[in-house]
This record gives C-alpha cells, structure tokens and sequence, in this order.
C-alpha cells in the first residue's frame, strides 16, 4: 500500500492550523462541518476557540457535534449548547449546530464484525463537506483520541454512541454501560463507525480532511470533567486526508518522544488496546499506517 502523506507543524497557533489546512490542497466546498469536541464542562483540555476560529470563519464552518451517552453537561441539546457558548464555539464561523437535537438516522457498517449500523445526527446530512478537526488526548475507555474516535463516537449520535460503547448490543443510554464486551472489540466498533462515516461521505460525493492538535496532552478526555492536567509538552498539528495515518502519526510521536510524560500516556494507550484501533481501521480499508511525516 503507498504511503499516505501526514504534515506536521510544531509549533501551534492560528495561523499555523490554516497553514496545515492549506497544505492538504483539497478546498471545502458548500456548507462546511467543523466536527471538534466541545468539551465537558468542567474539562481543560478541550480545542480553545480562539486558535481555531480563524480556520472556521475561514471556511465559513459550522461547529458540529452531538450529544453524549453519559450524564453531564452535554447529553441534550440545550445543556450542550450552553457548555458549548461557556467554551466561546457559539461566537465563531456560524455557531454549533447539535446534530442530533431533533434526530438521528442509521448508515450502513459494511463488513463490520460488531456492528451493522452506525447512528448518526439527523443534521449531518445537511454538510456538503467536512474538516475532522479533532484533539489529541488520552482517553478513559479508548487509550487516546484523535481524528478516528472524533469520526465514530465524535459524529454518532446519543443513542449511536450507546450502540457503539456496548459493540452493538443495545441503542439505549442507560443500559450501555452495564454491557458486558472485550475491550478488542470496542476499540473495533469505534473503527467500524468511523468507516461508516467515511463510507457514507463518500458515497456522496462529500470531502472531509483530518487535522489533529496534540497540545494540553491529559491521559483524560475533553468529555472527563475531572480530566487530569497534561502529562506531556506539546507536540504539535497533524493534518492529512487519511485519518489512520494522522492518528497513527500522534501515537508515534508520543512514543518518540524524548518527554517523560509519554509514559503515562503510553501507558493508558496500551492497558486500553489504544494502539489496535489504526491497524484494525486499515484492515477496513480507511486508511494506512504507512506514511511519511512533511515537516512544515
């Protein structure tokens, strides 16, 4: 397989994200989606508005996300709209739209060994074009987070994200955490919805490229409203049309990292299977863990 082309940027500020943006040379067309975690309230780690408001009014972008599976700031639409103005997204580009405060629809897992659907905002439909613009963190349940998990639970709606924590045992909220599954397989149902996604924007003519900014580096997610203060330095943006070569290129470099922290990290990567999610997307045909790092 050819290797895909990841660009990176060390140093992160605005102007650099719509330098790395530019880089990809693809142009978003029509109504564009910016898909980032709004960040639990009470959460640090989240993207700040001001680094990337200057690429979202850019693009004339729509912040886009949908409502969590768990209890919190953020699992209906009006309590995640409020946390997301507390967070400075309603002031940017054309605001945030809650894809699935008024609904949901399913999209087709081709060759998926756990799941047979995936369970999306209704308001997805609306976007002509996305930018996967996602955060690089730990996470609780996943091992990290970046462009792949901002693709399936990031874009599945509240029940989809219930379908996608049980590994397609049940829709319901309330009963998907008491779901019994081996942690392998949920790290493979989110890479099974996150090609979903990519299928299903494909299948529709509808571009979508992948940034990540590993900055403020918690081994906690943005949806931990306790999430633990930053383990490692910055590393920097990556962007790249395929999302398993741009989380694969975030998990390399922590685990090329001369900073001490990476072990905290590396640490809850590998205790949660983290790692499997890049080769297993790429057995799925989304992408490839083969690419060559551009500096810019």
């Amino acid at each position: 397989m050819e290797k895909s082309i990841v660009y990176y940027c060390k140093e992160i500020n605005a102007e650099n994200l719509i330098k790395i943006y530019e880089k990809l040379g693809v142009e978003l067309p029509g109504n564009v989606g910016v898909k980032v975690s709004t960040g639990e309230r009470g959460a640090k780690g989240y993207l700040k508005a001001d680094v990337i408001a200057p690429l979202v009014e850019k693009l004339n972008g729509t912040i886009i996300e949908c409502n969590t599976a768990y209890p919190g700031s953020r699992n209906d639409e009006a309590e995640h709209l409020k946390t997301a103005k507390e967070h400075g997204f309603m002031d940017i580009g054309k605001g945030v739209d809650i894809m699935d405060g008024k609904g949901e629809f399913k999209i087709p897992v081709h060759n998926g060994k756990h799941l047979k659907y995936d369970i999306i905002g209704e308001n997805f439909k609306n976007y002509d074009s996305i930018l996967n613009l996602a955060h690089g963190k730990g996470h609780a349940m996943g091992g990290f987070g970046a462009n792949l998990k901002n693709q399936s639970i990031g874009i599945a709606s509240r029940n989809g994200k219930a379908y996608i924590h049980s590994c397609g045992q049940t829709e319901d909220p309330d009963k998907c955490w008491s779901c019994k599954y081996e942690q392998i397989d949920f790290i493979e149902s989110m890479a099974e919805a996150a090609k979903a996604v990519a299928d299903y924007l494909k299948e529709n003519n509808k571009p979508i490229v992948y940034i990540t900014v590993a900055n403020t580096i918690s081994v906690d997610c943005d949806c931990d409203c306790n999430q633990k203060d930053p383990v490692m330095n910055d590393i920097g943006i990556f962007a790249s049309l395929d999302p398993v070569a741009n989380d694969q290129a975030f998990i390399d470099a922590i685990c090329n990292s001369t900073d001490p922290g990476k072990e905290q990290m590396k640490e809850r990567i590998d205790t949660r299977v983290g790692r499997h999610i890049t080769e297993y997307a790429e057995s799925l045909g989304l992408g490839s863990t083969e690419y060559e790092l551009i500096e810019i």
